[in-house]
């Protein structure tokens, strides 16, 4: 059954692949963006979330949102500043979309969220399940902020979902062209340890996920969006080079070395998440890219 769908976030990296694949499908997109826009066949409506401000007609009619809206994790360096800024662009948006419901009385019925395995923060070889319990540091602070923002809908009725996201590779942008960048300039090396689980997902099967999550109405609570065999950091780098036709060095980058360059944020690449994709696999949903050797030949061609 067709849905009329609210996306924020639209114009990031999934929600562009996002917006004509639902199309596609025979869903109705509208979107919220932080000035006008001009979007072939899709509804655009103004809002801004420092000033809690939003277009009262953006939710006529919509009886599903999908939130992907969010300050880039890996744009800028983690000042106070900075983790406060992707702290409240996640959480206080999903808190004017909830009291905008409210005070119109949309007759919202499912609320899709993005989240990440940042959830889980950095837990070397532990497999993750859905119902592990979170991480600390403040990936995993800014997660559970994200996801009890998203779930606040639950006490109005609201089916929620949230999509905890892993690494997605794409050739539009995204974390793969930031790590394949020095392997294109014979730079490429393992980081820290190389031993740490980086839990991937090609971009065609989260835009897949999200609207599974729209349409599948058994679908409820967090889901790990991570292809079911994760790869190590050494690998994947290694992979990315055979692609690209590249070397790897034979010395990892030191994980001090990284801590000076990258600072607090150096755990983005560190981190070690064993996720597990098994509950999206008992929803039915089949992955388009099992194999990362798959993946990255459709990505580099």
């Amino acid at each position: 059954m067709p849905k009329n769908i609210l996306i924020t976030g639209a114009t990031g990296l999934v929600g562009k692949q996002l917006v004509p694949y639902l199309q596609k499908q025979g869903h109705q997109v509208s979107i919220l963006s932080r000035e006008k826009i001009n979007i072939p066949g899709v509804n655009v409506f103004v809002w801004d979330v420092d000033q809690q401000t939003i277009d009262a007609d953006a939710l006529k009619g919509i009886d599903t949102i999908i939130h992907l809206a969010g300050a880039g994790i890996a744009d800028k360096s983690w000042s106070v500043q900075r983790k406060q800024e992707i702290i409240d662009s996640r959480v206080k948006s999903a808190e004017l979309l909830y009291k905008t419901i409210k005070e119109t009385n949309a007759p919202i019925k499912t609320f899709v969220s993005a989240s990440a395995v940042g959830y889980y923060g950095s837990r070397r070889d532990e497999f993750l399940w859905e119902n592990s319990d979170p991480g600390k540091g403040f990936l995993a602070d800014c997660c559970i902020q994200w996801e009890a923002a998203a779930d606040k809908g639950m006490a109005m009725g609201i089916r929620v979902v949230k999509v905890r996201i892993g690494l997605i590779l794409s050739k539009k942008g995204g974390a793969l062209a930031a790590m394949a960048m020095p392997i294109k300039f014979f730079v490429g090396a393992p980081l820290g340890s190389g031993k740490q689980w980086m839990p991937w997902i090609h971009l065609d099967d989260i835009v897949q996920i999200f609207t599974k999550a729209v349409e599948d109405e058994t679908m409820q609570g967090a889901y790990n969006a991570t292809a079911p065999y994760p790869a190590s950091n050494k690998l994947l780098t290694k992979r990315i080079a055979w692609h690209l036709n590249r070397p790897v060095w034979p010395l990892n980058v030191p994980k001090a070395v990284l801590k000076v360059i990258l600072g607090e944020s150096s755990i983005l690449a560190l981190m070690s998440s064993n996720t597990t994709a098994q509950k999206i696999l008992d929803t039915g949903y089949r992955f388009k890219y099992l194999d990362l050797d798959e993946a990255l030949k459709n990505i580099y061609g």
